[in-house]
């Protein structure tokens, strides 16, 4: 079972530049050779990739330093030092990158092979081949190599998912998105903990999309009450959002309102995503319990289904749903 892990923070240092060289030619028959030292290498850069492959920041809690190769010195003979190679650091897709004291964003690293150098490699120092002038012919002056960037980074991945399922502890999420996921084959879960959101890829008529339940949201949470802020900052990139809501509630609309409500504190842009109320556990209730729920004067703009992870009934017409909101 894979660890989820979503903060992470670690430091870069790019290579340094190889220093120049002073070196004059030393040839026999030439007893006055002008200079010939070479410049040195430029050090390795860091490049941070992004990878769809890769689901959790739990590497970073076991090595949290990384340091490029540095470019060669320069030789004489006019031999130019070597460049480093580049180091690749490979992060989930949907990893924030951030400045760890400022926490300023530095990349989203939002698509699948996305690449950012974070930290450039020093410059290779010039040899004194370089310095060598009319009125100077045999300088013994060499650069040395740049310095690399260094930096702390502060990782934080969210979740990339196309629907979101939202709703109070115990509302049927992971049931639902079980159910979903053992409804055909083609479906496979990817749990991480308890505490941290599940996704599930589903599929409709051949079109899969990945659903992602999240943690219970409780009042109090855009202010850190429960799991608080890191729960609602993964909802953030969905496409679409599902609330859902006991049909055994004794207030559903109370609920829906609560619950928007935490969103909107977060951000004024998650409540627009949300774009279906589903009643979970419908096989608790009566028929004209069902018949009440439905007559909810809910906003228009919401969609309303009736689902039983249980019995499987509107599981199919859930799914619709779910795809023709990303449509």
């Amino acid at each position: 079972m894979a660890h989820f892990v979503d903060e992470a923070v670690i430091h870069v240092k790019a290579g340094d530049g190889g220093n120049g060289c002073v070196s004059f030619r030393r040839e026999k028959f030439i007893p006055r050779g002008g200079p010939d030292g070479g410049n040195g290498g430029r050090g390795g850069s860091i490049i941070l990739v992004a990878d769809k492959s890769l689901t959790t920041l739990l590497d970073f809690h076991y090595r949290a330093s990384f340091k490029a190769s540095r470019g060669q010195h320069g030789q004489g003979s006019n031999k130019y030092g070597r460049s480093a190679e580049d180091m690749v650091i490979k992060l989930p897709t949907g990893t924030l990158v951030m400045d760890a004291e400022s926490e300023e964003t530095i990349v989203d690293m939002v698509e699948d092979g996305q690449e950012f150098v974070v930290a450039r490699g020093g410059r290779g120092g010039r040899g004194n081949a370089e310095f060598a002038t009319p009125t100077d012919r045999a300088p013994r002056r060499a650069d040395p190599g740049e310095s690399g960037q260094e930096k702390t980074l502060k990782l934080e991945l969210k979740l990339l998912a196309d629907i979101g399922l939202v709703g109070f502890p115990n509302a049927g999420k992971s049931t639902m998105l079980s159910v979903i996921s053992a409804a055909k084959p083609k479906i496979a879960d990817y749990p991480f903990t308890t505490l941290a959101p599940i996704l599930g890829i589903a599929s409709f008529r051949d079109r899969s999309f990945v659903v992602a339940d999240m943690p219970g949201l409780i009042e109090g949470a855009s202010s850190g009450k429960g799991l608080g802020i890191s729960f609602l900052k993964h909802i953030e990139r969905t496409k679409a959002i599902a609330v859902l809501i006991e049909s055994v509630s004794t207030d559903p609309k109370g609920d829906l309102e609560k619950l928007m409500e935490e969103m909107r504190l977060h951000s004024n842009e998650l409540p627009k995503k949300v774009k279906i109320v589903v009643f979970t556990k419908t096989d608790l209730v009566d028929e004209d319990t069902l018949k009440v729920l439905s007559k909810i004067a809910f906003p228009r703009k919401l969609k309303i289904l009736f689902a039983s992870a249980v019995t499987g009934d509107g599981i199919e017409e859930l799914l619709k749903k779910f795809w023709d909101a990303l449509k």
